[in-house]
């Protein structure tokens, strides 16, 4: 519920007197499950959800095999966690409208079974599983999903423009050598899926290039010497993304640095909405993040 104030002036006996009026209005708020506390990502999703007005947080969520039978504080509430052993009990309790994934991702395909035999639109933010797979079953379902390596809006609009070149300007770099390094966290396991969406754009581009090349930093050593700050150590994303020409008569760099995960945040709960507006227009879609820039 959102309560709404009005000032208004009245007029009596000659005299006008203000007077403050409090309406109350009724607001259907987006009940929200995030999978994968207590992982960091998970963690912060959660308490943005908890201080959203228009949504709401389920006190519920999936978590890994490994992870005992759990409950965690997340600001407005306690949510329970269920593991694989126990997560068909989740439903019973929680009727969700979105489930947010940021599990792991050897979860990822069991999870996506888990949506679609509940019938739950999802967002996915974890990378890894088989995607080939995953994109069939949801287009043979009843319900969409949004699914994205990088949330981060900035990110993806630089994704974006990069992917105009590739299609305007094919084989642009043809010869070209290509350096990629990503440096994230050492929580995080995987090759960061914005890196390899990228070797896609730059093949496009005239780049030989292979997802194996990318140079992965997860070491405190690595991140002194790329100047990422201590205190972001424990969670940032920074790439560069250097070519050079044959010759070495030409080189272009370009990089994007995220300190803390607050732009990831913000764009999952972007996502949220967008998937929740679209929950009765189409069934069996697929949407990114290029889809939520592109309804701002």
């Amino acid at each position: 519920m959102t309560i709404t104030t009005y000032n208004v002036k009245l007029l009596f006996q000659g005299k006008y007197s203000s007077v403050t009026i409090k309406k109350e209005i009724m607001v259907e708020k987006i009940k929200v499950v995030v999978n994968g506390l207590p992982g960091k990502m998970a963690w912060a999703v959660a308490e943005a959800v908890c201080q959203a007005d228009d949504m709401e947080l389920l006190p519920f969520g999936l978590t890994g095999p490994e992870m005992p039978h759990r409950h965690f504080k997340i600001k407005c509430k306690y949510v329970e966690m269920f593991n694989l052993e126990r997560r068909d009990l989740l439903c019973k309790h929680a009727k969700a409208d979105i489930m947010v994934d940021f599990t792991l991702p050897d979860a990822i395909d069991q999870n996506v079974d888990f949506y679609l035999a509940n019938k739950v639109p999802f967002v996915l933010g974890t990378t890894g599983g088989d995607i080939k797979s995953i994109t069939k079953r949801i287009r043979e379902s009843e319900i969409n999903a949004l699914i994205a390596p990088n949330m981060a809006k900035e990110i993806v609009a630089f994704q974006l423009a990069m992917d105009y070149m590739a299609k305007n300007c094919p084989d642009l770099f043809s010869g070209y050598t290509l350096d990629i390094t990503e440096s994230h966290q050492m929580t995080k396991a995987d090759t960061s899926g914005t890196a390899k969406a990228m070797v896609s754009i730059f093949n496009q581009l005239g780049i030989t290039y292979d997802v194996s090349q990318i140079n992965k930093k997860r070491t405190e050593s690595d991140y002194q010497a790329i100047g990422v700050p201590r205190e972001h150590w424990s969670g940032h994303g920074y790439h560069t993304y250097s070519l050079v020409k044959p010759d070495g008569s030409v080189a272009l760099s370009f990089t994007h640095n995220v300190n803390g995960r607050q732009a990831y945040v913000d764009g999952t709960l972007d996502a949220i909405r967008y998937l929740h507006k679209r929950r009765s227009q189409v069934s069996g879609a697929i949407f990114n993040m290029i889809d939520v820039l592109n309804s701002n």
